[in-house]
């Protein structure tokens, strides 16, 4: 068997990437849609969820590499001639069915890789060149509106294999010709080739197909990373009361870093008050006092956000705020917090070391904090380390100003 196609038949490298493809777009699909209705709820079931996934994104990345160079290949090679050419309205379907499945084979791997390079996640995926990609910043708007492309492409991309195999069973079996067996192993009797026909009708609609699926995919992320944001911001929770305080925080996050199964993942509390007093003038000894209440249903952990929020971990539905009270104290070394943190009604007592920059009447702070996750019975049944790491490190940074006086 030649390696080359012919002008009435596949050679043998063409043959490889269709049936290669074929299998790894077949065991793509059944594992994307075993591992979403997969539970979470214990250790077991979320370590298994993971590890499906990461072998769906494994192989994902690994078919879009693999389409890649069967598309290169096809550039070089003759393509065999359609045998129900005479068939119009046939041909052009089968046609726009091949180049809907050639834009697939890049645009819905690449969707889903860039859903998780934006994604500060679970489920890594296994290739050693890392979870990123150049020019895909860490973000969820971003990571929303990309994986909500995948799964539009993605049925876009099941009804073209339908189409494909449906069509190939029709030539198999009604029209008893031999354009599935051109493309098994060996070489298939083939009578002369009807008159052609060629166009370029069905790449222009294949075009205008997935045009229309990558505008949709797009606006419908879009809307549905609005309106998560909204419904997240609406139901984060409990109104904070406004505290008096003598230096005002102007601006400042709250952020969180985790570590699931190797990868870490970084999130923030966007809801939360601060009451500071803090005397300048001490250089020695109790400088002021800190009093931080937060909401934690305003967290955002990436794609582990509700499951964040759960019973099981933060249970942000039971215990909706938690508070950090301590005093201030100035040292030769700098600056500590000390004091308690109380989260899901456990209080711990810590000690936070900060930075500390005065300029007038303008304070900026940095600090940061690691924590045990078990201390606050975070992740309770979750006690392997290598799926959730204990330590929880928190990273704050504000600016704050007071009255002049």
């Amino acid at each position: 068997m030649s390696l080359h196609n012919t002008a009435i038949r596949y050679g043998a490298v063409t043959k490889f990437f269709h049936w290669f493809i074929a299998l790894l777009i077949i065991t793509l699909i059944v594992l994307g849609l075993y591992a979403e209705d997969l539970p979470f709820d214990t250790q077991a079931e979320l370590s298994a969820k993971a590890w499906y996934f990461s072998l769906h994104k494994t192989l994902g990345v690994t078919a879009f590499l693999v389409a890649l160079a069967r598309i290169s290949w096809a550039f070089f090679q003759p393509r065999p001639g359609s045998l129900n050419a005479g068939h119009r309205w046939e041909s052009w379907l089968a046609e726009t069915t091949h180049w809907v499945l050639y834009g697939s084979l890049v645009i819905v791997p690449l969707a889903g890789w860039i859903a998780h390079a934006a994604a500060s996640g679970f489920a890594p995926i296994w290739w050693p060149f890392g979870q990123g990609l150049p020019f895909i910043p860490k973000n969820p708007t971003v990571e929303h509106i990309f994986a909500t492309l995948h799964e539009v492409a993605g049925n876009v991309l099941i009804g073209a294999v339908i189409l494909h195999f449906l069509g190939a069973m029709k030539h198999h079996v009604i029209d008893r010709d031999a354009t599935l067996r051109r493309m098994l192993p060996g070489t298939p009797t083939l009578g002369p080739l009807p008159v052609q026909y060629h166009s370029a009708a069905p790449a222009l609609t294949a075009t205008a197909a997935w045009a229309a699926t990558i505008l949709l995919g797009l606006a419908l992320g879009f809307t549905g990373a609005k309106t998560d944001q909204s419904t997240s911001l609406v139901s984060s929770s409990v109104p904070l009361n406004t505290v008096a305080s003598e230096w005002q925080v102007q601006e400042g996050t709250i952020g969180l870093k985790v570590t699931a199964f190797g990868s870490p993942v970084e999130g923030s509390f966007t809801d939360w008050t601060s009451s500071i007093s803090f005397d300048d003038s001490v250089e020695t000894g109790k400088a002021g006092e800190v009093q931080t209440t937060v909401s934690i249903a305003s967290l955002t952990l990436g794609s582990v956000t509700s499951q964040a929020l759960g019973a099981d971990f933060f249970n942000a539905a039971s215990f909706p705020t938690a508070t950090f009270t301590a005093d201030i104290i100035a040292g030769s070394d700098g600056y500590t917090a000390q004091g308690a943190l109380t989260v899901k009604d456990l209080t711990v007592p810590v000690v936070l070391p900060f930075t500390l920059a005065l300029q007038k009447n303008t304070a900026q702070v940095h600090g940061t904090l690691s924590l045990d996750r078990r201390d606050f019975g975070i992740g309770e049944t979750v006690t392997d380390a290598g799926t959730l790491a204990y330590e929880v490190q928190l990273n704050i940074a504000l600016t704050a100003a007071r009255e002049p006086g």
